[in-house]
């Protein structure tokens, strides 16, 4: 089958974006967009569909197996991993690939989101003494630590933007990660943090609810956080 790929380009984030489309033969619909994006690249000349030469497609990758983030991207309209989008989703054989549009373009559809890592450090998420993790709580630490901040659940937030003081999902997970194992002195200190850049900026659409490609379930570890360090409700421990 041919498919169409159309995608969205601009050199840096403040030149023009513009559509070009390439196209993609190949008989195993299981393959996915990393996989035709990579085949495109491997061409010695890029040709787009108007039979012009098209410089490579900038994008980012690493594992291909859901494990990085990198190939984080918006596919046709819904932002999910390049590597998780399979040919065979798209009967059309249309596919539309254009960056994340929360974060600054680097180019293509690489973009910065350098942005969520400055987040956990302004909210000084890491512990200041010996881990001490309890039985009870490893479950939940375990489904946090999935996290691997790709940006999709900031993507499809009405109210997350990059250089906004809401800070997002993408830092819940690391503070439920971490909260089982802090002090109640190390919480009263993220408290306030916390309520500033998550608490009071969270509408509660859960918008960010089912789009995790690690399927972790937000909701429940936004409730979790905010028991513990908004009204100090902290799991009951098994004995």
């Amino acid at each position: 089958m041919i498919y169409e790929i159309k995608v969205l380009r601009r050199k840096d984030n403040n030149s023009k974006p513009y559509f070009q489309s390439f196209k993609y033969e190949t008989d195993n619909e299981n393959n996915t967009v990393a996989t035709a994006l990579n085949k495109l690249n491997s061409n010695t000349v890029l040709i787009d569909t108007e039979g012009n030469e098209a410089r490579k497609i900038m994008w980012q990758s690493s594992c291909l197996q859901k494990k990085c983030g990198a190939c984080a991207m918006v596919i046709c309209g819904r932002p999910r991993l390049a590597c998780d989008a399979q040919l065979s989703e798209f009967k059309d054989g249309v596919i539309t690939v254009e960056p994340l549009r929360k974060f600054p373009v680097v180019c293509d559809l690489v973009v910065d989101r350098s942005i969520l890592y400055e987040n956990l450090k302004t909210l000084k998420l890491w512990l200041s003494n010996d881990s001490n993790l309890d039985d009870s709580e490893s479950e939940l630490a375990y489904e946090s630590s999935e996290c691997i901040q790709c940006g999709i659940c900031l993507e499809i937030c009405p109210n997350f933007y990059s250089g906004g003081s809401f800070f997002g999902m993408s830092a819940v997970p690391v503070t439920n990660r971490l909260i089982s194992e802090m002090s109640r002195e190390d919480i009263k200190k993220l408290s306030k943090m916390y309520e500033k850049h998550i608490y009071e900026g969270c509408g509660k659409s859960l918008a960010c609810k089912g789009v995790c490609p690690r399927n972790i379930d937000t909701e429940k570890l936004l409730v979790n956080s905010n028991a513990y360090v908004i009204w100090n409700k902290r799991r009951r421990r098994k004995k």
